[in-house]
């Protein structure tokens, strides 16, 4: 599951990239720094990882992932080719979420591809041309669900209804996820067709260290802006926390964040906010050899949870044996959450909730 960065060029989307991965993607004050993506996979930040590691004391321990993928930024006319387009369009039809930065800071300094600060048209141009490009997809395909359609076919004249929505929509300005859809219509006919802009967005406000902790009227802005999307905003001083990425030293990163107001990282915390936009949560195993964070999907079955760690545990999977995070951590172990009768066996219908600590019983 991938996270893409998009912007506008030069609004801090590499900065945003090395301060989130290990990998240091080239960061310059000039438009289309990042032409080829660049991949990092980042651990998400885990309060339950650390305790659990206090309580079990096991040979190592391994969070959970994301990827983050840093895409080249995009000008007007992108849909058409312009600048990067089709490049920058292909490569963000590949990630599952979109984490829209938006530059809410004035620096003349650094400049800007329209020679201005607005992040409200920054955000317009941008979804101007992924609708522009969806759009092309949906005009496309009711070209032949149409000829489909006439000839009496049930099927392609539901298809035909459904996409029509999506054209009138985009050509209203509206981005495909913001359309309703009956689940299952939404899963056959608009889901196959990767519409970009039916991707869930975060947008992420870069701003200036005085405003990273209440924002600024920029940001105010964007909230007002996107207030009808469901899409949570994000506040981030983007510079200042690469700058205490860098930090080797644990008490200078603390003494840094505290400088400006802030408890941690907020580059913890849009990780966090990435995950839940990917639609992921976090099931735990915890034994002596390894505590680890297990990625799966929101909705998630027992059976399905085990096949995480290995496909032969969901093909033959018996039961689980499920502890929730809060008991293991009020018993301190496995043992006496099993004495206290705690431990609840679950079988394949268990839709697996955040935080449980798990052990599967498989036969193949």
């Amino acid at each position: 599951m991938k996270a893409g960065i998009v912007g506008l060029p030069n609004v801090g989307k590499s900065t945003l990239f090395n301060c989130l991965s290990n990998a240091k993607a080239q960061s310059a004050n000039f438009p289309f720094c990042t032409i080829e993506p660049n991949v990092g996979v980042v651990n998400v930040p885990d309060p339950r990882l650390k305790k659990l590691e206090e309580l079990v004391n096991p040979e190592r321990v391994i969070p959970a992932t994301v990827e983050i993928v840093d895409i080249a930024g995009l000008v007007k006319g992108a849909s058409k080719g312009e600048g990067l387009g089709n490049q920058f369009l292909g490569n963000i039809r590949e990630t599952d979420a979109i984490i829209h930065v938006l530059r809410c800071f004035d620096n003349d300094n650094i400049i800007h591809v329209d020679g201005k600060i607005n992040p409200i048209s920054d955000k317009e141009t941008i979804d101007i041309e992924l609708q522009l490009k969806d759009l092309e997809t949906v005009d496309k395909k009711l070209e032949k669900v149409k000829r489909a359609a006439r000839t009496g076919n049930k099927e392609a004249q539901k298809e035909e209804e459904a996409l029509m929505k999506v054209k009138d929509a985009l050509e209203a300005g509206k981005s495909v996820r913001t359309i309703e859809f009956d689940e299952a219509i939404h899963d056959e006919f608009i889901k196959p067709l990767q519409f970009i802009t039916d991707k869930p967005v975060l947008y992420l406000c870069n701003v200036d260290d005085a405003s990273a902790v209440t924002g600024n009227a920029y940001v105010d802005q964007v909230r007002e802006m996107v207030k009808d999307e469901n899409a949570e905003v994000l506040v981030l001083a983007v510079g200042t926390e690469a700058d205490i990425a860098e930090l080797d030293d644990y008490e200078e990163r603390e003494m840094f964040l505290a400088d400006i107001g802030l408890e941690e990282a907020g580059s913890a915390k849009l990780i966090r906010s990435a995950y839940k936009l990917l639609n992921q949560q976090t099931y735990f195993t915890a034994g002596v050899k390894e505590v680890r964070a297990w990625t799966v999907k929101i909705g998630a079955t027992g059976p399905q949870a085990a096949g995480v760690i290995h496909t032969d545990f969901e093909k033959g999977f018996i039961r689980a044996e499920v502890i929730k995070y809060d008991t293991f951590v009020e018993y301190g172990s496995e043992a006496k959450v099993k004495e206290a009768g705690k431990l609840k066996i679950e079988g394949k219908d268990y839709i697996v909730q955040d935080g449980d600590v798990m052990h599967f019983l498989f036969n193949v």
